[in-house]
């Protein structure tokens, strides 16, 4: 059986929606993918409105960390095979050279850490987060890439094509 594909989640702090979506590919993956996150700047810890949800779905949280992009830069660090970025502040940023040639893609999502009020209105923006990964991320799991042989820029635009058509879908008057 070949070696799971990697998937790295890219954010700028690593506490909430790469974090999200490394657990959920981990979820979705069921060991045929390997979900990781990182950031740029990373907060040092996991939002508690990511932990709440992901507690309330029954994912694992042990071991999960915010944690820099550097540990998936080196030599030791697992082959990466697709890096997901989730949020503006890291699709603009300067990328380090990923070992590998890993395909690169943006989803861009909204911050759900950034959302200010009570626990309830935290936890719907974890909740709509969630939803949107879910999704995607769902669909690149079913992607017939574990052989390594689709060539990087079908894969690219097929990756890409996932978040512009679910956008699309969920825009005010969007196809449902």
């Amino acid at each position: 059986m070949p070696r799971p594909v990697n998937v790295l989640v890219l954010c700028t702090g690593n506490s909430a929606r790469s974090i999200l979506g490394e657990a959920i590919v981990n979820r979705l993956g069921e060991g045929r993918f390997r979900g990781f996150s990182a950031g740029s700047s990373p907060k040092g810890a996991v939002h508690p409105g990511a932990l709440r949800l992901l507690q309330r779905h029954g994912y694992p949280v042990e071991g999960l960390r915010s944690k820099s992009w550097d540990e998936f830069a080196g030599p030791k660090a697992p082959p990466v095979d697709v890096v997901v970025t989730v949020c503006d502040n890291a699709a603009g940023e300067v990328c380090p050279i990923w070992p590998g040639h890993p395909v690169t893609v943006h989803w861009g999502l909204p911050d759900p850490a950034a959302v200010e009020g009570d626990e309830a209105a935290v936890d719907a923006a974890f909740e709509a987060v969630h939803a949107a990964l879910s999704k995607r991320m769902g669909e690149l799991v079913q992607l017939p890439i574990l052989d390594r042989q689709v060539p990087a820029p079908a894969l690219r635009r097929r990756l890409q094509a996932i978040h512009d058509d679910l956008e699309a879908a969920d825009a005010p008057g969007g196809r449902a």
